[in-house]
């Protein structure tokens, strides 16, 4: 059995590269391989029979060049240092991929949310907003939602951090919710913004998606909502899902509704009527047209990229493709959308939400939509143009346009000699 792969040093391993092509100074690597600051605590919780457990928690801010850290809390049972550190180099180098004025940041804590009351979820968010008030802020660090956090999780820790503070500072986190000063259209912003970047890769392969097949790995909100705007927005017919506990196909196609609706009720994809059951891994390697990995790091690797049939790979997960798999899958011919780009629209979104919190004016959806298209839209062509002119794949075109603008940021600022 091969080695867990480690996601930090495959995000190491990803800027190398990157650096290496841009020539950059030596010192300036070392700089933008590690993360500017780290918070790691031990968070003690009261259950509710009395009793407390201790809980391990993380704040990463991974670079703050070009503007604040942005990421979002995980909990997860497997969370780990260098997973949150991995997802803090990307979510840097994401934010300038975009073009908007963040940097990267990330946090998480290592549990199993599903096995906590509401009150028990209550009071783990609150004590891990305690653990990080020192080191966040609307112009230091501003958090938000991830894998098992929602938008009721951000509220209790917005209010937290305000009680704290005694200031109202709606700011400080994105992704709560509308009543509490959260952006229209943030729901479905990572789905729909990789939508917009899979409309791109069809007119730039002239591909018609009318009817495209779709396999879906991850049935959480991006990939829920992956279903829905895939087959409204694109006419595509989604054939396979799956969550952490099996998968479910149907190549006459799977209904968004029926599928959300059971999900819902049983808590998994697993033993919906009218599919057949598949694990994970067959899904990765069904014959389709587009493949969306929405789950977690590193599922597509060496041992499995030769045998991805999807033409387009559109990566709506952080990290679930490693640098071997990439080169495997660009030589066959397959067309990668790079995660920091496929599922920016989160990150998007967000920074839409400080921009209105910020000045106490709120837009309308249909303003957020079209606000997003055009940020979408103008990366997704800059990657493409980077790529073809230097014959390269697409993820390390991407890091190509995004590293730069990170350290040129940082040889403004006189960080570095």
């Amino acid at each position: 059995m091969s080695a867990p792969i480690n996601p930090f040093q495959t995000a190491q391993r990803q800027l190398d590269e990157a650096a290496e092509l841009l020539g950059m100074a030596p010192n300036l690597h070392a700089f933008l391989r590690e993360p500017m600051q780290e918070v790691a605590f031990s968070l003690p919780v009261q259950m509710d029979d009395g009793s407390y457990e201790v809980f391990k928690g993380f704040r990463i801010q991974y670079n703050t060049a070009r503007g604040p850290a942005k990421g979002g809390i995980r909990f997860h049972a497997d969370e780990t240092i260098d997973t949150v550190r991995a997802l803090s180099a990307w979510m840097t180098w994401k934010t300038a991929l975009v073009d908007i004025p963040l940097g990267g940041g990330k946090g998480g804590v290592v549990c199993d949310p599903r096995s906590l009351s509401r009150t028990e979820l209550e009071r783990l968010s609150r004590g891990y907003m305690r653990k990080i008030a020192h080191v966040i802020g609307p112009e230091i660090d501003v958090p938000a939602p991830d894998v098992y956090t929602n938008p009721q999780i951000m509220a209790w820790m917005l209010d937290e951090y305000e009680v704290i503070t005694g200031r109202h500072l709606p700011g400080v986190i994105t992704g709560k919710p509308v009543g509490l000063f959260g952006s229209q259209g943030r729901g479905d912003a990572t789905a729909r913004g990789g939508m917009i970047t899979v409309r791109e890769t069809a007119r730039a392969l002239n591909l018609d998606l009318q009817g495209a097949t779709v396999a879906i790995q991850g049935y959480g909100n991006a990939g829920q909502y992956a279903h829905k705007l895939g087959a409204e927005l694109l006419g595509l017919k989604i054939v396979a899902i799956s969550d952490s506990r099996g998968g479910i196909y149907n190549p006459n196609g799977i209904d968004y509704e029926a599928a959300s609706r059971w999900k819902k009720t049983a808590g998994s994809v697993v033993g919906f009527k009218d599919a057949d059951a598949i694990d994970n891994c067959e899904l990765l390697e069904l014959p389709v047209s587009i493949l969306l990995p929405a789950a977690l790091e590193c599922v597509i690797t060496a041992e499995n990229a030769s045998r991805i049939r999807a033409r387009i790979v559109g990566e709506l997960a952080n990290g679930p493709t490693t640098p071997e798999a990439d080169r495997i899958l660009h030589e066959k011919g397959t067309y990668v959308i790079p995660d920091f780009l496929c599922n920016a629209g989160g990150v998007t979104v967000s920074y839409f939400e400080q921009v209105q919190n910020a000045y106490n004016f709120y837009w309308p959806i249909e303003e957020v939509y079209s606000r997003l298209d055009v940020v979408m839209t103008r990366a997704f062509h800059q990657v493409q143009e980077m790529a073809q002119g230097r014959g390269i794949h697409n993820r390390l075109a991407a890091y190509l346009v995004a590293v730069k603008r990170v350290a040129d940021a940082v040889i403004l600022r006189g960080w570095l000699g």
